[in-house]
């Protein structure tokens, strides 16, 4: 009972001291859960890489080819990105500028990643 208070004693102090984050992967999913403008940025922006990169390396594997594809990404990014800060986080977005501006966070870096998965994957695998 004592090693236990004590682990988590250190832990809070720890927490103090500035050597342990304090954002959790808990605080992604909880709606009640406070955001500032750049906390809420950085989140959309690196889901958005993820989910360009999972595209790219998948249509490059598969071999898609087309501009078709190019807009079903963008549809399935912005889609995504909506659904968690509108559904899932329930935010106001006018208080971090609008739809607009959540959906244009980390938007042409993704275009590029997803055009550079795609087509290095598409090159090594079919050719």
């Amino acid at each position: 009972m004592k090693e236990k208070k004590s682990v988590k004693f250190n832990l809070q102090q720890q927490h103090q001291n500035g050597h342990l984050s304090p954002f959790k992967f808990a605080k992604l999913l909880d709606p009640e859960a406070s955001w500032d403008k750049d906390q809420l940025g950085d989140v959309l922006h690196w889901i958005r890489q993820v989910v360009a990169l999972v595209c790219g390396l998948l249509w490059g594997a598969i071999p898609l080819v087309g501009g078709i594809w190019i807009i079903a990404f963008l549809v399935i990014s912005s889609g995504i990105i909506y659904g968690y800060y509108a559904m899932i986080l329930k935010i106001d977005e006018e208080e971090f500028g609008g739809h607009g501006a959540l959906l244009q966070e980390g938007l042409f870096v993704s275009i590029m990643l997803f055009l550079l998965a795609w087509t290095t994957v598409y090159s090594l695998v079919h050719f």
